[in-house]
């Protein structure tokens, strides 16, 4: 079976953020939990606790986020 993109999940302070999800999007997240639960051997009890890792691993592989360098939001708005 291929690897997950996601590897663990570590401990950091969090900032707490409000954001809802539509269903299918929670079962996929639920779904992905069991399977990387699996894979780690490492159950995850709270699937909500992937979001951050996917985002931080979506914002990292994209291109065109790294391409504009340390301050993206000064470059897009011509600052």
């Amino acid at each position: 079976m291929p690897k997950l993109k996601l590897s663990e999940i570590l401990d950091d302070k969090p900032v707490k953020v409000t954001v809802e999800l539509p269903a299918k999007l929670h079962r996929d997240l639920v779904a992905y939990a069991q399977v990387l639960g699996g894979e780690t051997g490492n159950p995850i009890t709270d699937p909500v606790r992937l979001i951050a890792p996917m985002l931080e691993r979506f914002i990292a592989t994209d291109r065109v986020f790294a391409k504009l360098g340390k301050h993206p939001i000064q470059i897009l708005h011509g600052g």
